[in-house]
């Protein structure tokens, strides 16, 4: 299997190849893609060494899966193109997520809405990711009405400058900054543009990605993006009123028998997750599990992942593993 990776040189892309090298994904023929500029570096893959092509190069080459991790401008203008030759494209930008034709996939939830004739699918935004996975057993059981969602988020979302920014600022440097205010020592509700409605763009795909993925157009949700100086992962305080009642044993143990999702639920041993230990993980981290006494039926939960694997790169090489393992490429 040929696989081309648009986007080999970022963040997301470097993690994709670890990724796939982790998962042993086989691939008999790799071609990693970027911009111009960034044609002619050597990356490397499987211990051997790849000399960055452009995008139209790829094409040419025809490979069965293509992954994009380079902007949804990007995808925008050559993904139709794998398409068309009969590739399978696994985007992982916010270019496909809203198109209804197009699969929005976190493949422990809703595999289904795949199929041999999908040739695009989108991977959705990190911070969806990593909640619908623990909230998709629960709204099955128990039916969810309302969701209100606080993320703290971490630079490498942002990208490599961001990362930078921290970093420079941490040691009194210097350098090009990637946000609008000082990131260390801070923290800001600021995730993508501001809309006209308010939100910022962020906050809506948490909206609109999570009534696609749990098939549930009239679930009421709002939420708050807030960027903090961390780089191990994403964090989420979800505040959830379900239909039904429940009993706090019976939602752990339909989080226990959720596939990718690990409780860690302990908060008198100062047991709960943190970003500083789910980096470099796939799985899902719950915890601070309690109910929500102002309500009838609430619950509260604090959620985190590492964004870069099962928010972005993990999620995207296990949708290509699913379409492995059907057959279809």
């Amino acid at each position: 299997m040929v696989i081309a990776l648009v986007g080999a040189t970022g963040l997301v892309g470097e993690m994709v190849m670890r990724v796939m090298e982790e998962q042993k994904l086989p691939v008999t023929g790799f071609i990693p893609c970027a911009s111009a500029r960034s044609a002619g570096r050597e990356v490397s893959f499987k211990g051997r060494a790849y000399k960055v092509r452009l995008v139209e190069e790829a094409i040419a080459a025809r490979p069965q899966l293509v992954l994009f991790s380079a902007g949804a401008a990007i995808s925008k203008q050559y993904a139709a193109a794998f398409a068309e030759q009969g590739a399978f494209v696994i985007d992982n930008s916010s270019a496909w997520r809203s198109d209804p034709t197009v699969p929005l996939v976190v493949p422990e939830v809703n595999a289904d809405t795949m199929s041999p004739t999908t040739k695009i699918i989108a991977n959705p935004n990190c911070s969806t990711i990593q909640m619908v996975l623990p909230l998709s057993s629960i709204h099955k059981a128990y039916g969810i009405r309302r969701l209100v969602i606080s993320t703290y988020q971490s630079v490498t979302g942002t990208g490599i400058k961001a990362v930078r920014q921290l970093h420079n600022e941490r040691a009194g440097k210097y350098g090009e900054s990637a946000y609008p205010h000082p990131i260390d020592l801070n923290c800001f509700p600021h995730g993508g543009a501001f809309l006209d409605n308010g939100y910022t763009a962020e906050e809506m795909k948490l909206v609109n990605e999570t009534r696609r993925i749990l098939n549930a157009p009239d679930m009421q949700i709002t939420a708050t993006v807030v960027r903090i100086p961390v780089v191990g992962g994403h964090a989420e305080a979800v505040n959830i009123e379900l239909e039904k009642d429940f009993s706090l044993s019976a939602i752990k143990a339909l989080l226990q028998n959720t596939e990718g999702v690990v409780i860690q639920d302990d908060p008198a041993n100062n047991v709960y997750p943190m970003p500083r230990f789910a980096e470099g993980r796939d799985e899902v981290f719950v915890g601070r599990i309690r109910r929500d006494v102002s309500v009838p039926h609430g619950l509260d939960m604090w959620i985190v992942a590492d964004n870069l694997r099962k928010g972005a790169a993990t999620n995207a090489v296990q949708i290509a593993q699913h379409l492995l393992e059907r057959g279809w490429v």
